[in-house]
């Protein structure tokens, strides 16, 4: 018989935000017993008080007797880059999808062969600007603008998913898996972001992280200080990575303080005007009293959120993971059916497949037949 696990339901509390005290009322108990029910101190709700956290949290019962055993080891250290404003509860929310997508890629390694993790070595002594040609050549990638860089990061071995989040605040996050032994990284972007120029400087945000920063240290326990740090170094990689210095003077030449001509500079090079200019300071082409003249004209014409061809400059959104689960179904494998099936019985993860299908990024009703009610060749016995 299945145990209840109380982590799940405060994994699935986390996800839809609800507070203790607030779910409490919700079921009719106390905020103790609500804690106590996470904790395992009460190991059996029942099963009609587990129904209702179902359908209250909007979970498959099954989510809340799934075996408390995790299917992949995941590092402690998750950066985002807005962990000095975002709210914990954002940011858990957050944590519990990418341990969703995790035991995803876990299962689908067991059938579909993804790209090897392609990384550089880095030493103690390269610079920030090194190691991001360091990269640059892993990737075959050159010295001039990067078209399409997420598909590229996927073809590199780095997992990349976008999620809906319900806060501005998150723009993206990183952390490192451990599937079987082998290392991976996961990127995961918000979709409340579709310009390529902001994506591609996220991504490579991210890959700074991976690049320089340890993925053991509790990134929530850093000193203030030492959390900005990071985030300035990781910035700096981005501009780098995305602006290779010799290239982006050549192109800049005598014109880095016209602000007109950066708008041209931004549809060849997908990366945002702010992060130019800031390239621009940092190589000392532009002076900061320069700086700061332009940065106060994007802000005097609203620029600054909203800047010109944010619309237009599209990228290649994620797609390894719908592309595995395409290959499976595509080639009868098995049935969206078995697909959902298996995640369940086998890695301890059971969801609705519309919830798959957003974790994933499939196709609205793409696990539709999962939903079909269990046919059986019965007859009436003569």
């Amino acid at each position: 018989m299945k145990e209840f696990n109380g982590h799940r339901l405060k994994t699935a509390r986390t996800i839809r935000r609800y507070g203790l005290a607030e779910l409490a009322d919700i079921l009719g108990v106390k905020r103790q017993t609500v804690s106590m029910y996470e904790s395992g101190k009460i190991a059996d709700p029942g099963m009609e008080r587990i129904r209702k956290m179902s359908k209250v949290l909007e979970f498959p019962v099954g989510f809340f007797l799934d075996s408390k055993e995790e299917a992949v080891n995941v590092s402690k250290g998750v950066y985002f880059r807005s962990l000095l404003t975002t709210g914990t509860r954002y940011r858990e929310e957050q944590e519990a999808k990418i341990g969703f997508v995790s035991t995803m890629y876990a299962f689908l390694s067991e059938y579909v062969s993804f790209p090897s993790l392609n990384l550089p070595t880095i030493y103690e002594d390269d610079t920030i600007e090194n190691m991001a040609y360091k990269l640059r050549d892993a990737w075959g990638l050159g010295r001039g603008p990067i078209n399409d860089l997420i598909y590229h990061a996927e073809q590199n071995g780095i997992l990349v998913t976008a999620f809906s989040t319900s806060t501005n605040d998150i723009d993206g996050f990183s952390q490192r898996l451990y599937i079987d032994g082998e290392e991976k990284y996961l990127i995961a972007l918000s979709k409340n972001k579709e310009s390529a120029a902001r994506l591609h400087f996220d991504v490579a945000h991210e890959l700074g992280h991976i690049l320089m920063h340890n993925f053991d240290d509790n990134v929530e326990t850093l000193d203030p200080n030492e959390f900005r740090e990071r985030e300035r170094e990781a910035n700096e990689f981005a501009a780098a990575f995305l602006l290779p210095k010799e290239t982006f003077i050549n192109d800049i030449g005598p014109h880095a303080a016209k602000f007109q001509y950066y708008i041209e500079m931004k549809r060849r090079w997908k990366v945002s005007i702010a992060a130019m200019l800031m390239r621009s300071k940092n190589l000392g082409l532009i002076s900061y009293d320069t700086y700061q003249r332009l940065v106060r004209y994007m802000q005097t014409y609203g620029l600054r959120k909203n800047e010109p061809f944010d619309d237009e400059l599209m990228t290649a959104q994620p797609a390894m993971l719908k592309t595995a689960v395409d290959l499976l179904l595509n080639n009868n494998v098995m049935t969206a059916r078995e697909f959902v099936q298996e995640i369940s019985m086998n890695y301890n993860l059971t969801l609705y497949p519309a919830q798959i299908e957003e974790l994933l990024g499939l196709k609205k009703g793409r696990l539709k037949e999962a939903n079909l009610p269990l046919e059986f060749n019965l007859k009436i016995k003569k």
